[in-house]
């Protein structure tokens, strides 16, 4: 039987969870920013392509040391450095004197973003118990999507206070007050009971296992165990082994369907597709937030679906729905035929996506590596869906200069790409025991 849910554990996970909210907080406050960032510095427009693009090569960065991160200091310590990351990027961009000192404080929150990408949603997963685990982990995708909403009411909030040039300081600075929430949260909850077995602090994993609800907290222990027996050869081998390919091929390509989808190239450019489809000039940071809105409501429908339908099933229709929208997308662009229905696709295709790929890669990348791996392979699966997110970002405005709509042609044929995948190769993980999890990827696939 799973677990209950005690207050220890939704303390643990709600703290952990916060780091998505600063992600997607740092991710989207930028994009109100630009307009006075551009007359503070005088960047030219290759130069503000450069200060956004920043701190998502600063995620590139911090995913990829999340790994060794996580295995030396734990999720607890780690995000506890990452907070820090946080808060100093949002403080030091707001006092920022040149250009360079910003580009400097926003690759630094660029790690911090990086890096929690990695580490929550594997702390999540290991104090999670099974039955809970898809909407537990689930709820760092909410909080993601929850700051990037509180950044584009703030950005609004922030803009009826008329601060002109100095304006973008405060957008960026006001960071600084969840960063230390974090920090501050971080310090009462516990370690992964996983990771200190792994560690060889056994007494401290079982303790942790009964604070937080374990219902055989012993047998659990013994599962932990035998999990590590059985795969003990992990924490000399590393991750790029033969051995591991399964979960790894599972884990590049869901990451790759994540960014080649065009989620991130669409919200950073949502205002640029409207004006190529001619549509008059709005209030760019009202109109984000009701995108950020649609976002929210659709990664909450998401968590009630995840545990009950699967990941699996989440991924498969969600590429049908954003396959749909998408072809709409494009045959608007194509016969230059608008009118009020091009926005009502857009908003559909981003609540697919957040209902299916936004919410099930932070879930599966989570749950399909053995323990002494796991933060390895959640950070090759971020570094991957980092990279490719500032590549393609940096990508778009050339690709829909020579044809406003080839993006979007692209990212269909992405969505037919991914359901064959998913439908031919991507076993489902839902209330299945992370131990038993990782003897089903070490069978050939059928």
């Amino acid at each position: 039987m799973s677990a209950a849910l005690n207050r220890s554990l939704v303390r643990t996970v709600i703290a952990a969870a916060l780091g998505g909210s600063l992600l997607g907080f740092d991710t989207a406050v930028i994009s109100g920013a630009t307009r006075s960032l551009s007359a503070s510095f005088a960047l030219s427009p290759a130069q503000l392509g450069i200060t956004v693009s920043a701190a998502l090569w600063g995620t590139v960065v911090g995913a990829i040391c999340a790994g060794p991160m996580g295995r030396r200091w734990g999720g607890r310590v780690s995000l506890l450095w990452l907070a820090i990351c946080y808060l100093i990027s949002a403080v030091g961009c707001a006092v920022s004197s040149t250009w360079p000192e910003l580009l400097a404080f926003r690759f630094v929150g660029g790690l911090g973003m990086g890096g929690s990408s990695v580490i929550a949603p594997v702390y999540i997963a290991e104090v999670a118990p099974a039955g809970w685990r898809g909407r537990l982990v689930g709820t760092f995708q909410i909080n993601i999507v929850v700051g990037v909403l509180l950044a584009y009411l703030s950005n609004y909030l922030i803009g009826l206070l008329s601060l002109q040039d100095h304006e973008w300081r405060l957008q960026v600075g006001v960071a600084a007050l969840p960063a230390a929430l974090f920090a501050v949260m971080l310090l009462g909850v516990e370690p992964s009971a996983r990771w200190l077995a792994v560690q060889g602090r056994l007494a401290e994993s079982l303790r942790v296992l009964r604070n937080l609800g374990s219902a055989d907290p012993e047998g659990e222990l013994r599962e932990i165990l035998a999990s590590m027996t059985h795969d003990s050869r992990a924490r000399h081998e590393g991750l790029l082994q033969w051995r591991y390919r399964r979960p790894i091929a599972l884990a590049v390509s869901l990451a790759l369907f994540n960014q080649l989808l065009g989620i991130n190239a669409v919200l950073y450019y949502l205002n640029d597709i409207f004006a190529m489809a001619g549509f008059d000039r709005t209030s760019q940071n009202l109109q984000a937030v009701v995108v950020g809105a649609v976002m929210l409501t659709a990664t909450l429908v998401a968590l009630t679906l995840i545990d009950r339908f699967g990941r699996r099933t989440l991924l498969l229709g969600g590429s049908v729905g954003m396959a749909l929208c998408l072809a709409g997308i494009s045959a608007a662009f194509q016969w230059q035929r608008f009118a009020a229905g091009l926005l009502g696709l857009v908003v559909v295709y981003v609540a697919f996506f957040c209902v299916s790929q936004g919410t099930v890669i932070w879930v599966y990348l989570s749950e399909i590596f053995p323990a002494q791996i796991r933060s390895q392979g959640q950070s090759l699966g971020c570094s991957t869906h980092w990279v490719v997110n500032a590549l393609l970002s940096a990508a778009f405005p050339v690709l829909a200069a020579s044809s406003h709509s080839g993006p979007f042609v692209m990212f269909l044929v992405v969505a037919v790409v991914q359901f064959v995948v998913v439908w031919r190769f991507f076993p489902e993980t839902k209330g299945v025991s992370l131990e038993a999890l990782q003897r089903q990827m070490d069978m050939a696939p059928r």
